[in-house]
């Protein structure tokens, strides 16, 4: 199962990234599709009823209506798994010459899950969550109906965990969407997927709670609720009391793998932000801020002379950064963003990433005892690191997969004659060849290579096919690799 968990330490560390990392909050939270690597042998609403005689909706009209929007995703692909897993020999013999897994190196296994999704439009456009086809090869999507289909992966957001998928098909039913926005806690909702691969299982329960931050996905303002969500839910939809999604499950909270009263969505507006951008240009753009952010609890507040312990204070603030620029400082506390509050840290964070890039922000800044108003220019957290990989080779990645650098004074010492550039990416042909991070790449069809812009030269000039003189080591070898 791709799961993401977290030690009950987080609940003490709350120093985010703005744009760029989640504020810390509870333990254990992981990823609910099935995808564990393994080897292959509208509706009624709540009647008015004075407080203690509530009773639940009748989701059975829901249910009916758009339940056939509601679809089992299966995926198969390959996972790296270390060569060292299941061998207890492993620490004793690595190293030995002819002992196999030895370098405590890793291999791609075949491996299969399941999750859910939903039809966003009648021509085939399904939401789902990315960690549900991450590495998927190939993607099956089975309808209540029964008709399967095999879709393309339009594009996937890992940063809000938003998936687009599309399938040839035509006149199909779709959910509603709704506004999260007007969900209230203690709302009734209803939850649609495929848990442990039963299609089409209906669960409910009320909401929890609204802006949830989560550790390493501050990006997203959770929508927290009780509905019972286990592994293969991922992906699927959340329905408020009118027959509306609201959200797209993701994660739970568990230490034993199932569901344990605690589940959350993404917010369905921030997910259809994500799924314009893919289907308009394939890929996602996050705005980003740059500083370093931590709760303000009642000691801090007290200390910087606050009436209350909120807002986000900046730890730090990083040099050529969008807020560096815009004259923000360690030590202030930011308070409101384009007038609207910032309660806890996490609220900053969830609000820039969804930004525009290029967007001015007006900030209201708590500065040595009084406030300021600021307005920062949000930078672009993914045309920063692609500027970033273009340095180290970026324009080779397309085709031959790598993101290279030249060797720092203290690696070519320590290599000696052999020179090279050092993989710091790897992805595509190159990795499905067995490239992996930290090889030196020595030679492209046998020319020794010195630079970025030398092998971006030898790609332009190359045919279908490739062989890198890799160095892993102390081990030398040729990797034929067919390019994309």
């Amino acid at each position: 199962m791709n799961t993401r968990k977290f030690s009950a330490s987080h609940l003490a560390v709350a120093l985010v990234a703005a744009g760029v990392f989640g504020a810390a909050g509870a333990a254990a939270f992981q990823r609910t599709a099935t995808t564990q690597a393994v080897p292959v042998s509208a509706a009624s609403t709540l009647a008015a009823a004075p407080v203690g005689a509530v009773t639940p909706p009748d989701f059975s009209q829901i249910t009916q209506r758009y339940g056939p929007a509601v679809v089992n995703i299966s995926v198969t692909g390959t996972t790296k798994v270390s060569d060292d897993d299941g061998d207890p020999f492993a620490q004793f013999f690595r190293g030995f010459p002819g002992y196999p897994g030895g370098g405590g190196g890793s291999h791609s296994v075949p491996m299969r899950g399941q999750g859910s999704g939903f039809i966003v439009s009648p021509d085939g456009i399904i939401l789902t969550n990315a960690h549900v086809v991450k590495d998927a090869k190939e993607v099956t999507v089975k309808l209540t109906d029964r008709r399967e289909f095999r879709a393309k992966v339009l594009g996937s957001d890992p940063q809000t965990d938003v998936a687009v998928l599309k399938i040839d098909a035509r006149n199909l039913p779709v959910v509603v969407v709704g506004n999260p926005h007007d969900l209230h806690v203690g709302e009734w909702v209803l939850a649609i997927g495929s848990p442990y691969g039963l299609e089409n299982t209906v669960t409910a329960g009320v909401v929890s709670a609204k802006g949830r931050s989560l550790p390493n996905d501050g990006s997203v303002p959770f929508i927290q609720t009780d509905v019972a969500v286990n592994p293969g839910n991922s992906g699927g939809p959340l329905f408020n009391s009118r027959g509306e999604v609201v959200g797209i499950n993701s994660q739970i909270y568990s230490q034993t793998g199932g569901y344990q009263g605690l589940s959350f969505a993404i917010p369905i507006d921030v997910a259809a932000k994500v799924k314009d951008q893919i289907v308009a240009h394939g890929e996602v753009h996050h705005a980003r801020l740059g500083v370093t952010i931590q709760e303000v609890n009642q000691a801090l507040a007290d200390s910087f002379k606050l009436d209350s312990p909120t807002g986000a204070l900046v730890a730090s603030v990083e040099k050529g950064s969008p807020a560096d620029k815009a004259g923000l400082k360690s030590g202030d506390i930011i308070r409101k963003i384009d007038g609207k509050p910032v309660v806890a840290s996490g609220d900053l964070p969830a609000v820039i990433s969804l930004a525009t890039p290029g967007q001015d922000v007006r900030l209201e800044v708590w500065r040595n005892g009084s406030p300021h108003d600021i307005v920062a220019k949000l930078g672009s957290a993914k045309a920063e690191a692609t500027a970033s990989a273009d340095t180290r080779g970026g324009a080779a990645h397309g085709r031959l997969g790598l993101a290279l650098r030249p060797l720092t004074p203290q690696e070519r010492m320590a290599v000696g004659d052999s020179g090279g550039l050092v993989v710091e990416q790897v992805g595509g042909p190159a990795e499905q060849a067995g490239i992996e991070p930290g090889d030196l790449l020595l030679s492209l069809n046998g020319v020794p290579v010195q630079s970025v812009d030398q092998v971006r030269t030898l790609i332009a000039k190359s045919g279908k096919n490739v062989a890198l003189l890799v160095q892993r080591g102390d081990a030398k070898i040729f990797v034929p690799v067919q390019l994309g």
